[in-house]
This record gives C-alpha cells, structure tokens and sequence, in this order.
C-alpha cells in the first residue's frame, strides 16, 4: 500500500540560511526522516522543483497531476504533494478540477519552518499521509490535510498568515479528522466530474483578472483592466453588490466576455435575485454577469481560466459555475 509523496518546497521544506532568512532546501527524504510514525507507510519520493509556493504556475500543478495519476496507475494507494501554503488554496482546488482517480490526492504543507520550535510540517505530513493510505478517503477528489483536520479542497480557503490552524473550509467545515492516527471522516460530499485535458498552449495564452471591488471605487481601473483580457472575476461586496457606476461598465464587458460575480466576504454566496438596486445581484445578473454562487474569488478565477483554455462557450461556462458554486 504504497504512497506517492512529491515535494514541491515552501515552508514545510525551509532550512535556515544565517542572517537571509530560510529558503526551500529539505529534500522529501529529509522531510520523511524528521516524521516519526511514518514507517508503517510505504512511500515513494519523488522530488519535484522546489520553489516557494507564489513562484507555481498552473502547467506545473496540471503536469503534476499527470504525474500523480501515473503514479496511481503504476498502483499508488494515494498521493500526497507538499507545497508552500501562499497558493495551496488555488493549486488544491485546480487540481481537483482536473482529478479523475478515487484514489485521494492529499495537499498540505506547514506554518512554521524546521527551523522554529514546534514546526508543524511533519504533524502535516504523517497526517496527509495516513489520509492518502485511508480506503475510506477514496473517492472524495483532492483533499487538504493540515492541523489534524481534512478538508475539501473546493472548500478550503487560507484564513490567517500565521497561524498554524490556518486552513478551514468556512462554508462547510471540515471533511473530518485524523483522530489517534485513524482516519474519521464526519460527511461525503458528491464529487464533479473532472474538466476535459487543456492545450498547454492556450491555457499559457488565456487571460483571466480579478478586481476586487472597494469603497468608493473608481469603474475606469476596468478600463485600464479589461484590454487583452478573456474573461474577468468580479470580487463584489456581500452578496454580490458593487457601485452604481460600476454596472454598465460591468455590463459593457459581460457584452465582451465572460464576467463572474464572486463575493470578496470570505464566506457564503452570491445571491441571484434578493436586491432590486443598480449594481445589486439582480442587476448584474440582468447584464449578463455570471453567478459565482458559493465559490470564493480565487477559485471563480481558477474555473473561469481552465474553462476558457478548454474553449468554453458562455452556456457551458455558466452551467459550470451552477454546478461548482
């Protein structure tokens, strides 16, 4: 019952450097051996480039996926990938989308480097690793396993720079826990299938913003926005309200190119027809703004990406979004 574990670096791989603070350095061998109670789970190590997490770009986690997938084909129980935690929201969740295998593929990472007292980096790892190796962990997708608990990478959201309990899943809670190194799983969502493979280069050419929505805010920044792009995330107040003068801009766009309405709250979804007022949901929705339901704006950014790279029309796009929000 073999896991696959690919390292990618960030914290969890940081070793100190004097006084030009830490950088990644830890092989997955060095990460395996400060593990205690790894022994009893048969890994294979595979080290991929080590760069901090802000450095990954989405070919790097699709091709890591294909590697992942081959592994499990050559008969891997599961997978477990450790990262920087700055993207691991965003990389999680674009793997997930693309993950076709029951097999679990397990993302984490750490809060405190290897060379701070506590580090939480093999607590993440054994953790991530008894999930990987757990039948009950088939068929959920791709999953975050961090502090002890587990978590639905469509869920997921980093809440706090520092904090060791960073990762929570607002809008659903955790999956479950690894409890006394068993693992216990409270709830089963239904999985989606996965999106169909994108052309490395299209989705390299494919041009997707997000502008977040703040007070008083000026609707000419989506003038110096929009030029070049294929389609735009709109971060919008609440439950999906911007400015007034924001809604013909806004409108003007979606008449261009796809444009999801996200909420930059941090939990909970957009609405689709509560407020009446210019520049409410209703409206926006009227303008041929795209309801990104449930999903944050980072993820809304991700799935709106892979969409237009796999060459969605706007029908299939908003279909998407109805189904993943």
């Amino acid at each position: 019952m073999t896991v696959a574990l690919f390292t990618l670096g960030g914290t969890i791989a940081m070793a100190g450097t004097g006084s030009g603070g830490v950088v990644s350095r830890l092989t997955g061998a060095d990460l395996t051996a400060a593990v205690p109670g790894l022994a009893g789970i048969p890994l294979d190590v595979r080290d991929v480039e080590a760069v901090p997490s802000a450095a990954l770009a989405y070919r790097q986690i699709l091709d890591l996926v294909d590697a992942a997938g081959a592994a499990v084909a050559d008969g891997a129980a599961g997978v477990v990938v450790t990262q920087g935690t700055d993207t691991l929201e965003e990389t999680a969740f674009l793997a997930d989308l693309v993950w076709p295998h029951p097999e679990p593929l397990v993302f984490t990472g750490a809060m405190r480097n290897p060379t701070l007292a506590g580090p939480d980096g093999p607590a993440n790892l054994l953790a991530a690793a008894r999930v990987a190796a757990a039948p009950v962990a088939r068929d959920l997708g791709v999953l975050v396993a961090f502090n002890d608990e587990i978590h639905a990478a469509r869920f997921v959201r980093k809440t706090h720079s520092t904090s060791t309990a960073t990762f929570a899943s607002p809008n659903a809670g955790p999956l479950g826990h690894v409890i006394e190194g068993a693992v216990r799983l409270l709830t089963r969502p239904p999985r989606h299938a996965p999106l169909p493979p994108v052309d490395s280069d299209r989705l390299a050419a494919t041009r997707v913003a997000l502008h977040t929505v703040t007070l008083d805010d000026d609707p000419a920044l989506l003038d110096a926005l929009a030029p070049g792009l294929d389609g735009l995330v709109v971060a919008g107040f609440g439950v999906g309200h911007v400015p007034p003068d924001f809604a013909p801009a806004l409108g003007a766009l979606a008449a261009r190119m796809p444009v999801v309405l996200a909420s930059r709250a941090g939990a909970g979804s957009v609405l689709r027809d509560t407020y009446g007022a210019v520049g409410s949901e209703t409206d926006l929705r009227r303008r041929g703004l795209v309801c990104g339901g449930l999903l944050d704006p980072y993820k809304a950014k991700v799935l709106l990406r892979m969409l237009l790279a796999g060459g969605a029309e706007r029908a299939a796009v908003d279909a998407a979004f109805a189904r993943h929000g």
